[in-house]
């Protein structure tokens, strides 16, 4: 695929194929500039200026588009991706005005997965033209990272198990001088037990590990991401279904994002001390699994019983966590695909967020509103707390009533971020189950871009 950072381009006068934006409540007075034959073109395509149509008109030797949008003077993130899915490769000016937003769209429209399959008819690169330069090079960066989150998820669990995901940040680490250090085997199992434990049935291609990278002046504000890294989940002897089984290999959904996150932090030079922490495993079937009713140690010194051996990724996350509060952080986000019950109660367009702090939610959700990337908040109630109690440890690791599932899942995390720190969880899918303009089937990014501009706000750009 083109690079996408030549997908949008300063304006210089050159030559390009005109679209015109317009609403449903414009489109007669627009048509009104049409000559009949044109206007006849648009009817046949059935054009009235709905969201996300796309219209093609011949003009002379040449075309020009017509795009339907909500509003043509307020765009959104996603009002041009249509027209980059849909027109023909060339390069084309929005009449009347700038892009703005849209150009985010414009980019994550044109994203093919093809590692393992070839499009049948690839279509060239649709080019589109703007004055904003100086704009663009965030936006470029932000379809970056949302694409490297797609790409770490569409990818099958073989090719994207804990070492390729180790392969991963190592990349990022060099990519921006950052240091890595990685935790396996007896380290593991002393240092972070509850990973160690998640992780030791799988084989030793997909063995177990903790990545933590750091960045940063020392003396900078310490910011703390870490990303649930199950890169497949078959819910251990708690075996899931087939159909359950199916789409875990996003469940290392994220790791990527924690990752994305922080490769625009560093990208862009953000006045922080970053530590990144990714704990890596595979909840896999053999004779070392973990089992229900065991007692698992923590790097907190907590005790933890396995009510269910598929709640794993707030185990890994417990022990990720911890590590994290040692730094003593102005601010923990972590990113996990952790429960059902924030899609049974959310639906896959909104990750669920918890928070400790209510001005530390708004301005998530704000950030969210103002990108196109809405979060939506969930409680993290302390009368629920007595649903992880235990009989024999300190905690239990699931609840057997059929309540409040985010939240529960939540407050366990809880539980192992340090007292006091500034936190932010987020419940995200990862997943898009039906495909929406700029926003293919397959893996997707939730919660990212607000998380960025809060961050970016937050501490300040360089």
């Amino acid at each position: 695929m083109t690079d996408i950072k030549d997908l949008i381009q300063p304006d210089r006068g050159q030559d390009a194929i005109a679209i015109h934006l317009v609403n449903k409540a414009g489109f007669d007075d627009f048509a009104k500039t049409l000559s009949a034959g044109q206007r006849a073109q648009l009817a046949a395509q059935k054009f009235d200026g709905s969201g996300y149509q796309v219209g093609i008109v011949p003009d002379g030797d040449s075309f020009f588009a017509v795009g339907g949008v909500a509003d043509p003077e307020e765009l959104s993130s996603w009002c041009l991706a249509k027209l980059a899915e849909d027109l023909p490769e060339g390069t084309y000016r929005v009449e009347g005005r700038q892009p703005g937003p849209a150009m985010f769209g414009w980019l994550t429209g044109q994203y093919k997965f093809t590692r393992y399959k070839d499009e049948d008819k690839p279509v060239g690169p649709r080019v589109l033209l703007t004055d904003q330069v100086g704009r663009l090079p965030g936006f470029v960066a932000e379809a970056e990272a949302e694409m490297w989150v797609r790409d770490l998820v569409n990818t099958p669990a073989e090719d994207m198990g804990p070492a390729a995901l180790e392969d991963e940040v190592e990349k990022l680490a060099k990519a921006h001088n950052a240091k890595l250090e990685v935790t396996k085997g007896d380290a593991l199992e002393q240092g972070y037990p509850m990973v160690h434990a998640v992780g030791r049935a799988a084989d030793r291609k997909h063995a177990p590990r903790l990545m933590h990278l750091t960045w940063g002046k020392e003396d900078d504000p310490v910011l703390a991401l870490v990303g649930k890294g199950v890169c497949f989940d078959s819910g251990g002897l708690d075996i899931k279904p087939a159909s359950g089984m199916r789409l875990m290999k996003k469940d290392m959904g994220g790791a990527a994002h924690a990752i994305a996150l922080a490769g625009l932090i560093m990208g862009a030079g953000l006045k922080v001390r970053l530590h990144l922490l990714i704990p890596a495993v595979e909840n896999a079937i053999s004779g070392p699994s973990f089992r229900p009713g065991d007692i698992l140690s923590t790097r907190k010194g907590l005790t933890v019983e396995i009510h269910n051996t598929d709640a794993e990724g707030r185990l890994i996350l417990g022990d990720a966590l911890t590590r994290a509060s040692e730094e003593e952080p102005e601010l923990i986000v972590d990113f996990a695909t952790l429960t059902g019950a924030a899609r049974v109660a959310l639906g896959p367009d909104y990750a669920a967020m918890m928070t400790r702090k209510d001005e530390t939610a708004q301005a998530m959700i704000d950030a969210g509103r103002e990108n196109d990337d809405e979060p939506w908040r969930l409680p993290l109630p302390d009368s629920y707390r007595e649903y992880l109690s235990s009989d024999i440890a300190d905690i239990s690791n699931a609840h057997t009533n059929p309540y409040a599932g985010a939240s529960v899942a939540g407050l366990f995390l809880d539980r192992f971020v340090g007292e006091g720190i500034d936190w932010v969880h987020f419940d995200t899918f990862a997943w898009r189950p039906f495909a929406k303009p700029g926003r293919p089937k397959g893996g997707g990014a939730y919660g990212l871009r607000a998380s960025w501009h809060m961050l970016k706000a937050r501490f300040g750009s360089p």
